[in-house]
């Protein structure tokens, strides 16, 4: 099975700390890599982790908080310095275009690659990307500005065949994609095999949701029904519940109970406030809830 990995650049919130750096992370999947946010330093953790630059295919901001997006003009000076070639997309809010053109006119010139903007709705839930083995979907969050998260999705994959099945009955590889569509084989003598035993059942579709700031939403499980992973912030515990309320972000007890309604796989928390010294207290709270639950640091690397 080919990689489905998310790694974390930075997990904290807004308050720099000498712990945690702001929100970033990469998600690869089949060899692709897509960066979700970019706050500060997101260059620097991309070097510490060793992933190529210029892999990175796409870039996804929930919305415009300095610490989910700071970092974006810096690194596309970076790979403009590095000598990129191939075409950069960058997904977010409708304002973030001519921000975006204003920093680039100022500061980066005669590059050898293309950054296109995508404007991305962020009430609703749709389709923003797709390729041959992933689609991306937006997910409608509720914050003091627009902004959404992202359900990164792989697509089916074909049944596998059982080679030695087929090396008994002669089977001649043209005819693997048709046995893979679902077609049954007929032998010389006229005997029909049929398709289940020719074939293995095809890997699980995996699938990611990062739910970036948001505060609790009693629907929000219905966008992330069985999800396999799902990152959801977690800024505050219990013991902050009014300030969750004010400034729109969620408890870890609240993610928790977002994971359990969805039927997901696994939680990771993040976006920590500063105020934590010990995010245990956060981890603790969400087991309660939703047993199967991660804490995310820096440098971490979760499969989905």
């Amino acid at each position: 099975m080919e990689p489905f990995r998310v790694h974390i650049l930075g997990c904290g919130s807004a308050l720099p700390t000498l712990k945690h750096f702001p929100s970033a992370q990469v998600v690869e999947v089949r060899g692709k890599l897509f960066l979700v946010d970019c706050g500060e330093g997101t260059q620097l953790q991309l070097r510490r982790t060793r992933l190529r630059f210029t892999k990175i295919s796409a870039v996804f901001i929930s919305h415009l908080h300095g610490d989910h997006c700071f970092g974006l003009i810096g690194m596309l000076s970076t790979f403009g310095l590095l000598g990129r070639t191939a075409k950069l997309t960058i997904y977010g809010p409708e304002a973030l275009g001519p921000i975006l053109q204003q920093q680039m006119n100022a500061f980066c010139h005669d590059f050898d690659y293309e950054v296109v903007f995508q404007a991305v709705d962020t009430t609703v839930q749709q389709v923003i990307y797709e390729d041959r083995s992933l689609t991306v979907e937006t997910i409608p969050l509720e914050h003091r500005v627009p902004c959404c998260g992202f359900l990164f999705r792989e697509k089916p994959t074909q049944p596998h065949i059982r080679r030695d099945v087929a090396d008994f009955y002669q089977i001649p590889i043209s005819h693997f994609n048709l046995i893979k569509a679902g077609a049954d084989w007929t032998t010389a003598e006229g005997e029909v095999v049929p398709n289940s035993r020719l074939t293995m059942p095809a890997e699980p579709v995996r699938s990611y949701a990062y739910c970036s700031d948001t505060r609790y939403q009693p629907q929000l499980h219905q966008y992330l029904q069985g999800v396999s992973t799902l990152y959801h912030e977690s800024t505050y515990g219990e013991d902050h519940l009014k300030n969750c309320e004010k400034y729109f972000h969620s408890t870890a007890g609240q993610a928790a109970l977002v994971a359990r309604e969805a039927g997901v796989g696994q939680l990771l928390l993040g976006h920590y406030s500063s105020r934590y010294e010990d995010e245990q207290v956060l981890l603790d709270e969400a087991k309660k809830v939703f047993p199967n639950t991660l804490l995310t640091n820096e440098m971490e690397v979760f499969d989905v």
